[in-house]
């Protein structure tokens, strides 16, 4: 979770796009030799404190710890209060210099920039979500078994779908923290089908191209795979 030339810009887009609350990651400060950043992510925006290293220990604000692992250790269980909002902050999640992805599609867009040299003005706006995807597919209605094309975005853990690329408000926001399976569909006269399995309701999807087809469902796999994981880390902190 140490981050050598990452700046204050590229960490929050790190940190916003694909972080959680409680994300941490550290880094050089720009201001002085022997002074590193602790950004840490918070709700929906991110601190940065100030953690001085003397030679011999790490300095933040009046405590002084003997390495960084006592730092964090004494963070995870003393909250940090967020400078201007008074916002607690623990430190639960590293973030790490290598970013768990999915393994058929784009590395963030973040790292790209950060190796080919673009500016970190370039980096903020191109910061996506891991693992975001759009694109449009045909979707069966619900009551009307018809077929429409509609447009859908992948953020996180929402799936959005809207009338088409212009529409600015979705038709539905699907929240795929209830999405029990994601999977090629074969029970539909259409090829290039897949479904998600809601406990209310079941999605059906036609993509142009199995290719097509066979990437949403490895996202929107892989997505519920990430979800499971944080769900079971939660789970573990609160039982311990």
């Amino acid at each position: 979770w140490y981050h050598d030339n990452l700046t204050r810009h590229a960490a929050e887009a790190l940190l916003l796009s694909n972080g959680q609350d409680g994300s941490y990651l550290l880094r050089k400060s720009n201001e002085r030799e022997d002074l590193y950043s602790l950004s840490v992510r918070g709700k929906d925006s991110v601190k940065h404190f100030h953690v001085e290293y003397t030679g011999t220990s790490f300095k933040f604000g009046f405590n002084e710890f003997s390495d960084l692992k006592e730092l964090v250790m004494h963070f995870a269980n003393q909250p940090l209060i967020g400078s201007e909002t008074g916002t607690l902050i623990v430190l639960k999640h590293p973030y790490p210099r290598q970013v768990e992805e999915p393994s058929i599609y784009e590395s963030v867009r973040v790292h790209t920039a950060m190796q080919t040299g673009r500016t970190e003005s370039d980096l903020v706006p191109n910061a996506p979500s891991l693992g975001t995807k759009e694109g449009y597919l045909i979707k069966q209605g619900k009551i009307v078994k018809n077929w429409k094309t509609r447009w859908f975005t992948l953020h996180r853990n929402e799936l959005k779908y809207f009338k088409d690329q212009t529409a600015t408000e979705p038709i539905r926001a699907l929240d795929l923290t209830e999405c029990s399976a994601v999977q090629f569909d074969y029970s539909q006269e259409r090829v290039n089908c897949f479904c998600l399995v809601f406990p209310l309701r079941t999605y059906y999807l036609c993509a142009k191209t199995g290719i097509e087809a066979d990437e949403w469902i490895r996202i929107l796999r892989w997505k519920l795979t990430q979800i499971r994981k944080q769900l079971e880390e939660r789970n573990a902190t609160l039982s311990s």
